[in-house]
């Protein structure tokens, strides 16, 4: 019986991650320029069920390219004062605002659900790593503090999307590193 439960789980798990989630119709990458706050984040990736507790927010500055591809740069205050930086190419895709890049190992198909480009960003990411499928949900705000009916907007998405409620974390906020 624990094995046809847990079958029917990895089932369900498969028929959510791959719901189509449709970019905002009117998306305008030059829109998304600018310093953004990491205000949220959901999945149900095991190594985040492991880190979750020491996520903080940070910050992500987004630069439009020529092409209509999004330049994104990450970084994270660490408790020790140094800084954790990422960086990634998404290249536009085919529709506007879903974008694909690489990282960590992963293919990842990006899709800007829902902005305001002067108040929130909702993304919806689906990463594939040796044929399996997580997603991450992300809420970015202009500030470092959003609405409750935002936060509350978020974690509806993300339950939406298969995401556990315990998995949907609303990051503390943190001092920003110095740029670099």
């Amino acid at each position: 019986m624990t094995l046809l439960l847990k079958a029917l789980g990895a089932v369900l798990c498969i028929f959510t991650v791959s719901s189509e989630v449709i970019p905002q119709a009117d998306f305008n990458p030059q829109g998304m320029a600018g310093k953004w706050y990491l205000v949220g984040f959901a999945t149900n990736a095991e190594w985040f069920v492991n880190r979750k507790a020491s996520m903080k927010m940070g910050t992500t500055m987004i630069t439009p390219t020529a092409d209509g591809d999004l330049d994104i740069s990450y970084a994270s205050l660490n408790s020790d004062g140094s800084c954790w930086r990422m960086n990634n190419l998404a290249k536009k895709a085919d529709m506007p605002g879903k974008f694909t890049y690489s990282s960590w190992g992963n293919q990842n198909d990006m899709r800007v659900v829902e902005v305001k480009y002067d108040q929130y960003a909702l993304t919806h990411t689906i990463k594939t790593k040796a044929g399996d499928n997580a997603v991450v949900n992300k809420l970015y705000g202009r500030g470092a503090d959003l609405g409750a009916d935002l936060l509350e907007k978020f974690r509806q998405f993300s339950l939406e999307n298969g995401i556990l409620p315990e998995n949907i974390a609303i990051l503390p906020k943190n001092g920003e590193c110095s740029a670099a």
